[in-house]
């Protein structure tokens, strides 16, 4: 049986505490020499196997495959690096990507990546859920892009319009509308000595990316991401996950390409470790899930990356059919989520499907880090891990333990960190404390003070976290986290309580586990005023109260019918809740929430 050791380097670290309070926290392993660019990985995999799958895709509207091999990727992608370099793309004038994740967007991102162009991919969101598309504008003004691409002409024509007076060439992969160049345009051009030249221009100082951050917890800034970034955190990763030089990665994944989970750290593994990424189609909300659980079936992960959400639907699917947790879990060598926390109620259901299903061990484990980081910062790679742990620091990365009040806010040094934001030298500099350390905003504390190696728990969102009116600190995240999980019924939850005598929380219901929790039938959609979803919602909330302190009681909770939506920056593209969009966007429900005496909609707890 393969056990988590044949999976994780052992961690190794050090902590030393400063005469400031600070405590630095880092690796004493090496990470070792790491490529100059992601364009001479890329190369390096299409020289050593290509006739190997680097990317499959649905067809529009079916089943089966479409793939992309990556001897075929290379001729395709320097072909399109030709035709950015002869329209003037360059340094200063980006490639900007407004598509989901495609063959066609792999295409145009490696072509960029070897002619030494930045890409600035943004979320889907911002050109198909918009109406006035004025982010996707003031983006491209801030950016300055000599081209934008887009999949499909029809469906991104309103954001293609919308920067025609900003951007001088536009190119859809199909659909193709007047005014716009095709794909296989590009793809025609008869690749000189102007590409070659500009693959060896590339250094790790080259900018691969401008991402832009989800805005959770302000507006969107535009991170630099250098080759260095991506190229070190591909490195220290496979330094912890050894097993990775020897086993190309296959993934089945959705992670959009905008954000730098989906964009850097698993295309970005595919690249660096020979890989194929068979592109889901689907997304953890209940209407497109199928997708999701259909491209498992086809096809097994080797390892598998997830949001919260996205688990706590896999999860009751791999329970009610053996058949999928069966091929599931065939070759799986870690289950791993990131972006939020995961409950321990629904840590404990993966880990018993893994312990039942899988003939070896298959850890379930967690990193974190930020679209400023590259994104890979700590990651727990020991079997031992608990819930919530988010491991320790990656070879080459110093991570700083800032006193801020009775917490400490994560802050790093190293490698994979941003030379800082595009066109906002302000940003810039508040990003970085007077030792060059990057502020994340995010705090954490020791599992075991007296034992750093057993990593660090993710302490909430500084900007998140608020006073009650007793000058008690709430801190949101891990009252969230035990408000889902003590519940078992929602798919999450928002706090509310600043400057309140108590904490309160809005939240949304799942039907399968609401379903299940009251007895109803498979069809049965549970109303939610529906008497028993309530008394198992009071009770919850009695239990969940019974043994917290005041900065960690719920005392009303009110239930929503109406999903966060994207657009209004109420949930991300990487699939968690913005709480500060929530609470802003939703202040009808908030004052409802706290009314007195509470309306018939607003659970209370369950009398002892």
């Amino acid at each position: 049986m393969t056990s988590a050791v044949d999976v994780f380097a052992p961690p190794r670290i050090v902590a030393e505490r400063g005469a400031d309070g600070a405590i630095l926290v880092r690796s004493t392993d090496a990470p070792g020499e790491h490529a100059p660019s992601m364009a001479h990985l890329f190369r390096a995999g299409a020289e050593a196997h290509p006739d190997r799958v680097l990317a499959a895709q649905r067809p529009l509207g079916g089943d089966g495959w479409e793939t992309l091999t990556w001897g075929e990727a290379r001729r395709r992608a320097d072909a399109i690096a030709q035709a950015l370099l002869e329209h003037g793309l360059g340094p200063e004038r980006p490639l900007l990507i407004l598509s989901g994740n495609s063959i066609e967007h792999l295409l145009m991102l490696l072509g960029a990546y070897t002619a030494g162009v930045p890409a600035v991919p943004l979320s889907t969101a911002y050109s198909l859920l918009s109406r006035d598309h004025e982010r996707v504008r003031a983006i491209a003004g801030l950016c300055t892009p000599g081209m934008v691409f887009a999949d499909d002409g029809a469906a991104f024509g309103p954001a293609l319009a919308a920067v025609a007076d900003r951007v001088p060439v536009a190119v859809v992969a199909r659909a193709v509308q007047p005014g716009t160049l095709a794909l296989e345009d590009l793809e025609a051009t008869e690749p000189q000595a102007d590409v070659e030249r500009a693959f060896t221009a590339l250094g790790p100082d080259t900018v691969a990316k401008i991402l832009l951050t989800s805005g959770s917890t302000g507006a969107p800034k535009g991170v630099i991401n250098t080759h260095r970034m991506q190229c070190s955190n591909q490195q220290a990763l496979g330094r912890v996950w050894p097993f990775m030089a020897a086993e190309p990665p296959v993934l089945v994944d959705w992670l959009p390409w905008s954000h730098t989970f989906g964009g850097n750290h698993n295309l970005g593994q595919v690249l660096a470790f020979g890989g194929t990424l068979h592109i889901d189609d689907g997304k953890p909300v209940p209407a497109l899930f199928d997708r999701t659980v259909a491209a498992l079936r086809d096809v097994a992960p080797t390892v598998y990356y997830n949001v919260p959400a996205g688990y706590a639907l896999l999860a009751p699917r791999l329970e009610a059919d053996r058949a999928l947790a069966e091929t599931f879990f065939s070759r799986l060598r870690f289950m791993f989520y990131a972006a939020a926390a995961l409950p321990q109620g629904l840590w404990d259901r993966l880990r018993a499907l893994a312990d039942e299903v899988a003939d070896r061990e298959v850890p379930l484990t967690a990193s974190w880090g930020t679209t400023e980081t590259a994104p890979g910062a700590t990651t727990a790679h020991f079997a031992s891990a608990r819930c919530g742990c988010i491991g320790v620091p990656l070879p080459g990365v110093t991570l700083k333990l800032a006193p801020q009040g009775d917490r400490f806010e994560l802050r790093l040094r190293g490698p994979n960190i941003t030379p800082g934001y595009h066109g906002d030298p302000a940003a810039t500099a508040a990003a970085f404390d007077a030792e060059g350390f990057y502020r994340s905003g995010d705090a954490a504390r020791f599992v075991d003070p007296g034992d750093p190696g057993q990593g660090l728990l993710f302490d909430g969102r500084l900007a998140e976290n608020f006073k009650l009116l007793t000058g008690t600190w709430v801190i949101a995240g891990q009252v969230r986290t035990a408000l889902v999980s003590e519940a078992g019924v929602l798919t999450d939850a928002v706090i509310a309580g600043h400057d309140r005598a108590y904490a309160a929380a809005l939240a949304w219901v799942s039907q399968g586990e609401a379903r299940r929790a009251c007895g109803a039938g498979p069809a049965e959609d549970v109303a939610l005023d529906d008497p028993r979803l309530r008394a198992h919602l009071a009770a919850a909330l009695a239990r969940l109260n019974a043994r917290a302190g005041s900065a960690g009681r719920v005392e009303r909770l009110l239930l929503l019918d109406e999903p966060p939506s994207m657009d209004a920056g109420e949930i991300t593209d990487k699939g968690y809740v913005n709480q500060r969009a929530v609470l802003e966007q939703r202040a009808g429900a908030v004052a409802r929430l706290f009314a007195e005496p509470p309306g018939d909609a607003v659970i209370v707890a369950a009398d002892a």
